[in-house]
């Protein structure tokens, strides 16, 4: 199976009526696997940022999550897991792969719990595969 068929199919797939805003799956290294049409554009910084709080988890707390420019709040996640963020009626899922981020975006009307049950489901599948 492609990687651009996790996203469509896994990652923006409806939940209870929600989809997703936005989704990718993107290497350690901030290269990109696979992604929506809509996926914000990022730079390497912020990626490396975001694997820096997996090795070390609370260094994105004081200064926020940045994804493509937009800051998110980190709130409770699961150290050197997952990665969860708040921005206004959205957020943002960050699951942690031995080989790759597993990212949604969402905003209402899904909930946070819905992302973090797309995400989170894909990357557990993805870690007993191996990947």
């Amino acid at each position: 199976m492609s990687w651009q068929t996790y996203v469509d199919d896994h990652l923006m797939c409806e939940v209870e009526d929600n989809h997703l805003t936005s989704a990718a799956i993107i290497g350690h290294d901030g290269s990109i696997w696979a992604q929506s049409d809509n996926f914000p554009q990022f730079n390497p910084e912020e990626i490396t940022a975001i694997m820096n709080d997996f090795a070390e988890p609370g260094t994105l707390a004081p200064t926020g999550l940045y994804l493509g420019g937009t800051k998110y709040m980190v709130i409770q996640g699961e150290a050197g897991a997952v990665i969860r963020g708040k921005k206004g009626a959205g957020g943002i899922t960050i699951k942690k792969t031995n080989q790759a981020l597993i990212i949604g975006i969402y905003d209402e009307p899904m909930t946070p719990g819905q992302c973090n049950v797309v995400v989170e489901r894909l990357g557990d599948y993805l870690i007993d595969q191996g990947l």
